[in-house]
């Protein structure tokens, strides 16, 4: 029998460490013989000796085991409190920093959320407004300033120079506080830099209309399209208009009463007027409006009542008067037609010695056939002497010697005088068309001089005209046939690009020789040519007449339109290949400027004898008048008829040269004012 005691030696490796001892195993440790079986010795006297020996001392060694286990579960517990409270320590203090963060986070939060909404104000404020428009607002706030008494003329001046001068960089620095109070703003203007001075005109119209606040006839439209046409060349232009009740209000950016009453003589007495400012296409606006005499434009038309004489004289006199308390120093004063022509005594005998010694005077006539004459003692009214004035060389009329001509003194007075003709020259005008002032025209002759009028061609360009169904140009005529397919549609015509579509577009004071007209279109139409009226007149009966035209010449070629439509209109212009014109000189609804820039061609109802007359003087003419004597002045309908059908070829030359002739606003009419003023600044 084999055992497997290893000399008796219970320490031999047998037996792992105390603390790893699997004493099942142990106690059913035995000797074993080759197969296996049990030897007998399991439990002899030798084993239990052995196992008595052994239990007291893996018992000693398992309670020392233990006790050292403990210990040391107690120390890895302490250890493990121990950084579980420091733990907790760094957890708290990095939870308190995390809440002083988050404060300054919400804190920082709050004041973005603070300016945002301050930007937003800001932003509203200034919406829709370009860079003209806020150095205007810069401007009205300047002579509110002086009004109030914050700051005195010659600063004005300098600042409203400061601003003329650099207006875009200007309108980049301040168009984020014009929400200040005036003191802020007043600290900010001083402490800007002036840079980049340039020349140029700083211009006041007087005027008692502008498109589209107050609109009459053509002097409306004449002042804001002059005016935006000036400002793109980077002159200053503000308008003064009377306060009226039935202002179109619209199209007025800021419009506010800026709380400021100034007087005005009037009378023997100084009245007081409200102040109203706005901004309108960029334009600086002044409204005055009369305290004590409320009456005078809370009216609902603008001219026609029997004291307009009194009235716009009074406008004028508190205009100047304005000018002068709020320290405007403008190179030109612009005034327009006899109703602010009493602008010109005024202010050689009164307000050229109020700050206003390098101030010129330019006088507008939109026709002679509008003078006003009045008692000579109404003069005294504003402030002027009757007697000076009551003269043949001064007011006094040339006929009706008794009474003083308001028109006359506007001319006489004025360093310059533009008389506005698209068609007619100087010697024309001058000796047909002055209605008795001939004579004081022939002496001021040397300060005549002609302008056309223009048009916006903004608005009015087929390329980017957005109330057509496809845009064109000279360069791509497509569009223009897809126009005319669309005009046929709309109104029920036979829809053919080939056929020959002609527009008649006539103004309210359109008075046309109907009989005439309609032989015209019957011989037109016989041919299969389709007619378009269009036109509200004020013409008693014509409007009647021109509706009748289809059902009397019982042709399908024919309709009229008795209400007018923006969009139509423009569609007439792009669908037509000819347009009918009572008159090349039309400064109101420029349908000969639109003509040409639609490729249609303009063509007038007179006959050839009735208009070579007034064409025939080739000495001081517009550009226009050259240009239109010259292609279309001798053209009668059946002639454009019969081009258009037997030499399509020539006829389109001739179009498509027409489209690329500029006649806006920014050419001809801005180039002979420009010149206007720069003459008179030299005197």
């Amino acid at each position: 029998m084999e055992i497997f005691l290893n000399g008796g030696n219970l320490s031999a490796p047998l037996f792992p460490r105390i603390g790893t001892v699997n004493w099942k195993k142990a106690r059913a440790f035995c000797c074993l013989g080759k197969n296996g079986e049990n030897s007998g010795l399991s439990r002899g006297p030798f084993q239990m000796e052995l196992e008595g020996h052994d239990n007291m001392q893996i018992s000693q060694e398992l309670q020392q085991s233990m006790n050292s286990e403990s210990e040391k579960k107690n120390n890895d517990i302490w250890r493990l409190f121990r950084e579980a409270q420091q733990n907790i320590h760094y957890i708290n203090k990095q939870r308190l920093m995390a809440l002083e963060e988050l404060g300054k986070m919400k804190e920082e939060k709050n004041l973005l959320l603070d300016r945002i909404e301050q930007l937003e104000v800001e932003r509203q404020a200034n919406f829709g407004k370009d860079k003209l428009s806020i150095s205007w607002e810069l401007l009205l706030r300047i002579d509110s300033m002086v009004l109030t008494g914050m700051i005195g003329t010659g600063e004005a001046s300098d600042l409203r120079r400061l601003v003329m001068d650099s207006k875009v960089s200007v309108a980049d620095d301040f168009s984020g506080i014009l929400h200040k109070r005036d003191a802020e703003l007043l600290a900010e203007l001083r402490s800007f830099s002036n840079r980049g001075k340039r020349k140029a005109f700083h211009i006041v119209h007087i005027c008692t209309e502008m498109a589209p606040v107050v609109s009459v006839g053509s002097l409306a439209s004449y002042v804001t399209g002059l005016s935006r046409a000036l400002q793109r060349k980077g002159n200053l232009v503000e308008v003064i208009l009377p306060k009226y009740a039935s202002l179109n209000l619209d199209h007025v950016q800021g419009l506010q009463d800026i709380g400021v009453e100034f007087y005005s003589y009037f009378n023997g007495q100084l009245h007081a007027n409200r102040i109203w400012t706005g901004v309108v296409y960029g334009i600086g606006i002044t409204f005055i409006q009369p305290v004590y005499y409320s009456s005078f434009f809370s009216r609902e038309q603008v001219y026609g009542y029997s004291d307009d004489f009194e009235r716009f004289t009074y406008f004028s006199r508190a205009s100047l008067d304005y000018i002068a308390k709020s320290g405007k120093q403008p190179d030109v004063l612009h005034i327009h037609n006899w109703e602010t022509s009493i602008v010109g005594p005024l202010f050689w005998d009164i307000f050229v010695k109020q700050g206003l010694g390098d101030t010129r005077v330019l006088l507008t006539c939109h026709g002679f056939d509008s003078q006003c004459l009045e008692r000579p003692d109404k003069l005294a009214l504003c402030g002027l002497d009757p007697s000076r004035l009551h003269r043949p060389d001064r007011l006094q009329d040339n006929s009706k010697t008794s009474l003083v001509n308001i028109l006359k003194g506007g001319v006489v007075y004025s360093n310059k005088v533009i008389i506005m003709s698209s068609m007619h020259p100087k010697g024309h005008i001058v000796r047909s068309l002055s209605h008795g002032l001939e004579p004081t025209l022939a002496i001021h002759k040397d300060k005549l001089l002609i302008s056309p009028s223009g048009f916006d061609n903004s608005t009015w360009d087929p390329s980017m005209d957005k109330f057509l169904p496809q845009n064109y140009s000279a360069d791509d005529m497509e569009g223009k046939a897809v126009c005319k397919v669309a005009l046929q549609r709309h109104l029920g015509l036979s829809q053919d690009a080939s056929i020959t579509v002609v527009g008649c577009i006539f103004p309210e004071e359109s008075d046309v020789d109907l009989e005439k007209l309609k032989a015209l279109v019957w011989m037109a139409s016989r041919r299969g040519v389709q007619f378009i009226f269009t036109g509200v007149s004020k013409i008693l009966g014509m409007n009647r007449a021109l509706q009748g035209f289809p059902k009397e010449l019982k042709d399908e070629n024919v309709r009229f339109l008795n209400t007018y439509d923006e969009a139509l209109s423009h569609l007439i212009f792009a669908g037509s290949d000819i347009i009918l014109c009572q008159t090349f000189d039309d400064p109101v609804l420029q349908v000969p400027f639109k003509a040409l820039r639609y490729g249609a061609a303009p063509v007038i109802t007179l006959t050839d004898s009735q208009f070579r007359h007034v064409t025939d003087h080739d000495f001081e003419r517009t550009r226009f008048s050259q240009y239109i004597s010259n292609i279309f002045a001798n053209i009668s309908l059946s002639q454009a008829i019969d081009e258009i059908k037997n030499n399509p070829s020539q006829w389109n030359r001739k179009i498509m040269d027409a489209m690329t002739k500029d006649f806006s606003w920014d050419e001809e009419c801005c180039d002979i004012h420009v010149s206007a003023y720069t003459a008179i600044k030299n005197l």
